[in-house]
């Protein structure tokens, strides 16, 4: 460690990863109906829990963002 502070928070990228994750997680969600009709139940269920994750933190990174 040089005992240096840390820089200031980039505001900017934050609000563009959490536009990313919400985004990737809403293409998620539109298509897992696709695993649910093909019968691969399991897949779609993976699918729609990790489209749960990538919004939770799409939306913390884009609400941080907007804080400060």
């Amino acid at each position: 460690m040089d005992g240096s502070a840390p820089g200031p928070r980039d505001t900017a990228r934050e609000r563009l990863y959490g536009l990313l994750a919400l985004g990737v997680a809403l293409v998620l969600l539109v298509s897992s109906v696709t695993w649910f009709g093909t019968g691969q139940t399991l897949v779609g269920i993976g699918q729609l829990v990790l489209a749960v994750v990538l919004a939770t933190v799409g939306a913390t990174f884009y609400r941080r963002s907007r804080r400060a």
